[in-house]
Protein backbone atom coordinates (compact mmCIF):
# COMPACT_ATOMS: atom_id res chain seq x y z
CA UNK A 1 0.00 0.00 0.00
CA UNK A 2 2.68 2.50 1.13
CA UNK A 3 3.92 1.62 -2.90
CA UNK A 4 1.28 3.80 -4.02
CA UNK A 5 0.69 6.69 -1.12
CA UNK A 6 2.77 9.03 -3.17
CA UNK A 7 0.95 9.16 -5.97
CA UNK A 8 -2.73 8.57 -4.32
CA UNK A 9 -1.44 12.26 -2.41
CA UNK A 10 -0.60 13.49 -5.57
CA UNK A 11 -3.30 12.74 -7.15
CA UNK A 12 -6.08 13.86 -4.41
CA UNK A 13 -3.56 17.31 -4.77
CA UNK A 14 -4.67 17.31 -8.63
CA UNK A 15 -8.55 17.07 -7.62
CA UNK A 16 -8.20 20.01 -4.83
CA UNK A 17 -6.89 21.90 -7.73
CA UNK A 18 -10.65 22.88 -9.56
CA UNK A 19 -12.11 22.35 -6.01
CA UNK A 20 -10.27 25.05 -4.30
CA UNK A 21 -10.66 27.66 -7.55
CA UNK A 22 -14.29 26.75 -6.84
CA UNK A 23 -14.39 27.74 -3.45
CA UNK A 24 -12.41 30.99 -4.26
CA UNK A 25 -15.37 31.53 -6.68
CA UNK A 26 -18.24 30.75 -4.90
CA UNK A 27 -16.90 32.93 -1.65
CA UNK A 28 -15.32 30.40 0.36
CA UNK A 29 -12.81 31.81 1.32
CA UNK A 30 -11.71 29.89 4.55
CA UNK A 31 -12.47 26.58 3.21
CA UNK A 32 -10.39 27.80 0.12
CA UNK A 33 -7.66 28.62 2.33
CA UNK A 34 -7.34 24.99 4.42
CA UNK A 35 -8.05 22.96 1.12
CA UNK A 36 -5.15 25.55 -0.29
CA UNK A 37 -3.25 24.85 3.05
CA UNK A 38 -3.62 21.30 3.19
CA UNK A 39 -2.64 20.70 -0.73
CA UNK A 40 0.52 22.21 0.05
CA UNK A 41 0.78 20.46 3.43
CA UNK A 42 0.07 17.00 0.93
CA UNK A 43 3.12 18.23 -1.55
CA UNK A 44 5.61 17.68 1.25
CA UNK A 45 4.01 14.44 2.26
CA UNK A 46 4.24 12.80 -0.85
CA UNK A 47 7.67 13.97 -1.45
CA UNK A 48 8.84 12.73 2.15
CA UNK A 49 7.35 9.41 2.35
CA UNK A 50 8.49 8.82 -1.34
CA UNK A 51 12.16 9.15 -0.02
CA UNK A 52 12.03 8.14 3.24
CA UNK A 53 10.47 4.20 1.81
CA UNK A 54 12.10 4.62 -1.49
CA UNK A 55 8.91 4.45 -3.14
CA UNK A 56 9.89 6.99 -6.15
CA UNK A 57 8.42 6.22 -9.71
CA UNK A 58 8.72 8.07 -13.29
CA UNK A 59 4.66 8.28 -13.27
CA UNK A 60 5.20 9.83 -9.55
CA UNK A 61 7.86 12.55 -10.69
CA UNK A 62 5.53 13.55 -13.55
CA UNK A 63 2.29 13.95 -11.44
CA UNK A 64 3.93 15.78 -8.33
CA UNK A 65 4.71 19.16 -10.48
CA UNK A 66 1.31 18.47 -12.92
CA UNK A 67 -0.72 18.42 -9.72
CA UNK A 68 1.90 21.73 -8.19
CA UNK A 69 1.04 23.72 -10.94
CA UNK A 70 -2.43 22.97 -11.38
CA UNK A 71 -3.00 24.10 -8.24
CA UNK A 72 -1.76 27.05 -8.35
CA UNK A 73 -2.96 27.85 -11.93
CA UNK A 74 -6.57 27.14 -10.96
CA UNK A 75 -5.94 29.34 -8.05
CA UNK A 76 -4.27 32.27 -9.16
CA UNK A 77 -7.04 32.06 -12.13
CA UNK A 78 -10.27 31.87 -9.65
CA UNK A 79 -7.72 34.97 -7.65
CA UNK A 80 -7.63 37.07 -10.69
CA UNK A 81 -11.20 36.24 -11.85
CA UNK A 82 -12.66 37.78 -8.28
CA UNK A 83 -10.30 40.64 -8.91
CA UNK A 84 -7.71 39.55 -5.95
CA UNK A 85 -4.83 39.13 -8.37
CA UNK A 86 -3.93 41.61 -11.04
CA UNK A 87 -4.30 40.20 -14.08
CA UNK A 88 -0.76 40.68 -15.70
CA UNK A 89 0.41 38.14 -13.17
CA UNK A 90 -1.49 35.59 -14.06
CA UNK A 91 0.06 36.26 -17.15
CA UNK A 92 3.37 36.46 -15.97
CA UNK A 93 2.70 32.82 -14.03
CA UNK A 94 1.34 30.82 -17.28
CA UNK A 95 3.73 32.58 -19.60
CA UNK A 96 6.79 31.21 -17.47
CA UNK A 97 5.32 27.84 -17.06
CA UNK A 98 4.23 27.44 -20.81
CA UNK A 99 8.09 28.83 -22.05
CA UNK A 100 9.59 26.49 -19.66
CA UNK A 101 7.01 23.33 -21.03
CA UNK A 102 7.53 24.12 -25.12
CA UNK A 103 11.38 24.88 -24.33
CA UNK A 104 11.95 21.64 -22.63
CA UNK A 105 10.19 19.80 -25.06
CA UNK A 106 11.92 21.74 -27.82
CA UNK A 107 15.03 20.41 -26.34
CA UNK A 108 13.96 17.15 -26.21
CA UNK A 109 12.59 17.46 -29.93
CA UNK A 110 15.87 18.62 -30.93
CA UNK A 111 17.72 15.86 -29.20
CA UNK A 112 19.52 18.26 -27.21
CA UNK A 113 20.55 17.88 -23.46
CA UNK A 114 17.72 19.13 -21.20
CA UNK A 115 17.87 20.61 -17.61
CA UNK A 116 18.41 17.89 -15.41
CA UNK A 117 16.98 19.19 -12.44
CA UNK A 118 14.89 22.49 -11.12
CA UNK A 119 16.69 25.51 -10.81
CA UNK A 120 16.98 27.10 -6.88
CA UNK A 121 15.16 30.34 -8.79
CA UNK A 122 12.71 28.17 -10.09
CA UNK A 123 12.11 26.23 -6.56
CA UNK A 124 12.07 29.81 -4.75
CA UNK A 125 9.59 31.10 -7.52
CA UNK A 126 7.22 28.32 -6.72
CA UNK A 127 7.55 28.99 -2.93
CA UNK A 128 6.68 32.61 -3.08
CA UNK A 129 3.17 32.03 -5.71
CA UNK A 130 2.40 29.63 -2.38
CA UNK A 131 3.25 32.00 -0.46
CA UNK A 132 1.65 35.28 -2.53
CA UNK A 133 -1.74 32.75 -2.79
CA UNK A 134 -2.17 31.89 0.64
CA UNK A 135 -1.51 35.63 1.78
CA UNK A 136 -4.38 36.58 -0.80
CA UNK A 137 -6.76 33.61 0.53
CA UNK A 138 -5.93 34.27 4.48
CA UNK A 139 -6.77 38.50 3.73
CA UNK A 140 -9.74 37.20 2.22
CA UNK A 141 -10.80 34.50 4.65
CA UNK A 142 -10.91 37.33 7.32
CA UNK A 143 -11.90 40.12 5.55
CA UNK A 144 -9.02 41.99 5.62
CA UNK A 145 -8.77 45.11 3.13
CA UNK A 146 -5.03 45.50 2.48
CA UNK A 147 -4.30 46.90 -1.02
CA UNK A 148 -1.01 47.79 -0.36
CA UNK A 149 0.08 44.85 0.87
CA UNK A 150 -1.54 42.62 -1.67
CA UNK A 151 -0.13 44.68 -4.10
CA UNK A 152 3.54 44.59 -2.88
CA UNK A 153 3.07 40.86 -2.53
CA UNK A 154 1.84 40.56 -6.14
CA UNK A 155 5.05 42.75 -7.50
CA UNK A 156 7.01 40.79 -4.85
CA UNK A 157 5.91 37.12 -6.82
CA UNK A 158 6.45 38.84 -10.10
CA UNK A 159 10.04 39.52 -9.41
CA UNK A 160 10.83 35.84 -8.82
CA UNK A 161 8.78 35.18 -11.74
CA UNK A 162 10.50 37.03 -13.93
CA UNK A 163 13.91 36.02 -12.71
CA UNK A 164 13.19 32.41 -12.68
CA UNK A 165 11.91 32.82 -16.52
CA UNK A 166 15.11 34.71 -17.16
CA UNK A 167 16.86 31.78 -15.63
CA UNK A 168 15.38 29.15 -17.66
CA UNK A 169 15.49 30.88 -20.56
CA UNK A 170 19.51 31.59 -20.45
CA UNK A 171 20.12 27.76 -19.86
CA UNK A 172 17.79 26.67 -22.26
CA UNK A 173 19.66 29.54 -24.90
CA UNK A 174 22.83 27.89 -23.93
CA UNK A 175 21.38 24.44 -24.37
CA UNK A 176 20.10 25.34 -28.09
CA UNK A 177 23.67 27.35 -28.83
CA UNK A 178 26.51 25.47 -27.26
CA UNK A 179 24.58 21.54 -27.41
CA UNK A 180 26.51 21.00 -24.15
CA UNK A 181 24.78 19.53 -21.15
CA UNK A 182 22.06 22.70 -20.41
CA UNK A 183 22.20 21.99 -16.37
Amino acid sequence: MIRHLPNLISALRLLAAPFAAWLILEGHDIAALLIFAAAGASDGLDGFIARRWGVTSAFGAWLDPIADKLLMLFCFTALTHIGATPFWLLVLVVARDLAIVLGWLLIRQLSLPAPTSPLLIGKLSTVVQILYIFTLLLLLSFDVHAPRLALAAAWGCGLFVVLSAAAYAGIFLRGFLSGSRAA
